[in-house]
């Protein structure tokens, strides 16, 4: 009856031992996921973050990153944990996960937040940003993202096209007569913004305000949704480690 027992208890142990490293197989392709989606907002969306006055956009990025890196480093270090069948490992490993999964929901937490935000915030500061820092000095990084915005997302202006009217550059000298940057004209050419005909011009197809908040809302869903997916995926991982600890008789001393 002991030798059936002990049986039993080796094949649970062999099949929570396989449960976990397919699982930590998964768990590293996540990170890889998790860091990829955070490398991308911070890379490809870099350009919009500089027009928001917040950095929690950038900041919950920034933790997808971190997180990321940990959770590939971790799916290493559990699958040895695993094989090795050392509880000191598994320990290590679980509070790993317990750390990993804390991150995750930071992450999910600060995007909602600042989902929450958002509109006020640009309501707040986008018109301000582009009348008083397109086009001057040490403001390079915020005339290029005005640029690309208005051109991305067909439009012009905070909220409309006579926003401008009251931009610093636009009253200068400097701006040669421009009525609205070139990148408000559908087809961009040197001094287009001269005229500001609704055939030349983003005119009657509105500011960008509402465009780039929709812009940002729907990733700010993408980042929420892969922290708080993972995290509870994670669970799972915490559920097989405690259950794999448990069946392995202690190390001696």
């Amino acid at each position: 009856m002991g030798v059936y027992e002990e049986k039993n208890e080796t094949c649970g142990t062999i099949c929570l031992k396989y449960l976990l490293f397919t699982f930590n197989f998964l768990f590293w392709l996540a990170g890889g996921v998790v860091m990829a989606v955070g490398v991308w907002t911070l890379v490809e969306k870099n350009d919009y973050i500089s027009l928001l006055s917040s950095k929690t956009y950038a900041a919950s990025a920034y933790i997808l990153v971190v997180a990321g890196a940990i959770v590939m480093v971790t799916g290493v270090l559990g699958c040895c944990a695993t094989f090795k069948e050392q509880r000191r490992l598994l320990r290590v490993y679980f509070v790993l996960l317990l750390c990993i999964f804390l991150l995750e929901i930071l992450a999910g937490v600060l995007a909602y937040i600042y989902y929450q935000q958002l509109n006020e915030e640009l309501k707040q500061n986008l018109r301000e940003t582009m009348t008083k820092m397109y086009q001057q000095k040490s403001h390079e990084q915020i005339t290029k993202a005005v640029d690309k915005l208005q051109q991305e997302f067909k439009c012009c202006g905070s909220n409309s096209s006579s926003d401008w009217s009251e931009s610093v550059w636009i009253r200068s000298r400097e701006a040669n007569g421009r009525i609205v940057p070139d990148s408000c004209c559908k087809s961009p050419t040197e001094l287009c913004g001269r005229r500001d005909h609704p055939s030349n011009i983003y005119k009657v197809e509105g500011g960008c305000i509402t465009k780039l908040e929709n812009f940002i809302l729907d990733h700010l869903k993408i980042i929420g949704a892969v922290g708080v997916g993972i995290a509870c995926v994670q669970i799972i991982g915490m559920v097989f480690t405690c259950c794999l600890y448990r069946s392995l008789k202690a190390e001696p001393y």
